[in-house]
């Protein structure tokens, strides 16, 4: 898959959206991101786990790890595709990323984390330095889209399948188009 089959699928399954959106950090953009809109058609979940693991196919990858919410499904096709084991990281409570309900992890065994869509590369982060006190070692991360603009950065190979900048402003410097614009809530835009 190229970053332009990715974009597209991403449009046409209504997870990229435009309009005027106002993100958690309180900025505001033009574009909105919502990867669970395209894990509806199981087709593209399969399509997009495989063409990560590609990737890593030659890695010898024993466990691929994806954070709740965004990185659950697609770890798994990415796994299924890579022949390993699947597991997601979730918030634990004290502001990090641990897994949980009782996923193993042996000393030295290679990990992919993979994500959805990476904004800040937070929760990815967070989710290596639980696995890498637990033994793991990190082969890489693979994602969908990095919308970082380039700001998220791995200690590790980091391999998105497409790039998409998107800009955003503060509340008080927003350019004429979305001052004249009411922010639109990506839940009430039903496809």
């Amino acid at each position: 898959m190229n970053p332009q089959e990715i974009i597209r699928i991403f449009k046409e399954s209504g997870a990229l959206l435009e309009g005027h959106f106002i993100y958690a950090s309180g900025r505001h953009g033009r574009q909105f991101l919502q990867a669970a809109r395209v894990f509806q058609y199981p087709e593209y979940g399969e399509a997009f786990g495989q063409a990560l693991a590609a990737a890593f196919q030659d890695k010898d990858i024993d466990l691929v790890v994806g954070p709740a919410t965004g990185g659950i499904v697609i770890a798994y096709e990415t796994a299924r595709h890579l022949k390993c084991r699947a597991a997601y990281s979730e918030k634990d409570g004290a502001g990090g990323m641990a897994m949980k309900r009782g996923f193993k992890i042996k000393e030295g065994e290679r990990v992919l984390v993979v994500e959805d869509i990476v904004t800040t590369g937070g929760s990815v982060k967070k989710t290596i330095d639980h696995l890498r006190r637990r033994g793991a070692e990190i082969a890489g991360v693979a994602v969908l889209i990095d919308r970082s603009s380039g700001l998220a950065s791995f200690d590790c190979p980091f391999h998105p399948l497409a790039v998409l900048p998107m800009e955003s402003w503060p509340a008080d410097a927003l350019p004429e188009d979305l001052r004249t614009t009411e922010p639109m809530d990506p839940d009430d835009i039903m496809l």
